[in-house]
């Protein structure tokens, strides 16, 4: 397959990207000829009505789901030629995420679920990594606390951490406010947009928040699968 020549100018490249599922009721398309250029460090919210397919595409650009139809190459590797072991180094080398539900290990501390991912990867210094970033957004004090002794606003500070703590190319965040009360949410949203500059991260934001969307450099909006 040939490589296009704008790959090194883009981190994330799909041509004709699409999804089906088939139903009871016949094939039902989630996505739909999805062409995507997006440059490293840049910032794209994706917004649409919910099913439209906004948490599948962030699915299918991550690895986690393996599309019907189309290519991803994600920092000029294919990932849809890819087994699963090939897509899980991809999201071990370049991929972080920040998901509605936290999604933190309820047995672990703040500490042990930010080194978490770097221990995996065999890094020595995970325990200062991890301390360190917990101190960047604000949780010094909260080191050696689980998850249910921390508030939504904690946990999303923590799960923040984790993200960052592998410096990750690509952050894929899917409704990271939507759990928490509006206030809660803009404070986490200042720290996610900070931390992103300062890593200079490709940031994928799916979000139902048009003030949030304005945040960002560009938008992507899907209608039924489409872009339009």
């Amino acid at each position: 397959m040939h490589t296009p020549k704008n790959t090194l100018n883009h981190i994330i490249i799909t041509e004709n990207l699409g999804k089906s599922v088939v139903t009871s009721d016949g094939t039902l398309h989630i996505l739909s000829s999805i062409d995507l250029l997006i440059k490293p460090g840049e910032s794209i919210a994706i917004v649409g009505e919910s099913g439209s397919g906004k948490s599948t595409l962030i699915s299918l650009l991550a690895g986690l789901d393996t599309p019907s139809s189309g290519s991803i190459r994600l920092n000029g590797k294919l990932l849809t030629a890819m087994n699963e072991d090939g897509r899980a180094a991809i999201r071990n080398e370049l991929i972080g995420f920040v998901f509605q539900s936290f999604q933190l290990l309820p047995g672990l501390t703040a500490l042990e679920n930010v080194m978490l991912p770097l221990e995996l990867s065999g890094d020595k210094n995970a325990r200062a990594s991890a301390a360190a970033l917990l101190h960047r957004v604000g949780l010094s004090h909260r080191l050696s606390h689980t998850p249910k002794q921390l508030s939504g606003g904690e946990q999303q500070r923590v799960a923040l951490a984790r993200a960052f703590v592998t410096r990750p190319a690509i952050l894929f965040a899917d409704e990271p406010t939507g759990n928490l009360d509006s206030k809660t949410g803009a404070t986490i949203i200042n720290l996610l947009f900070e931390l992103n500059q300062e890593n200079k991260t490709t940031l994928m934001l799916v979000t139902h928040d048009h003030a949030l969307a304005g945040r960002c450099q560009r938008t992507i909006q899907l209608d039924a699968g489409h872009m339009v």
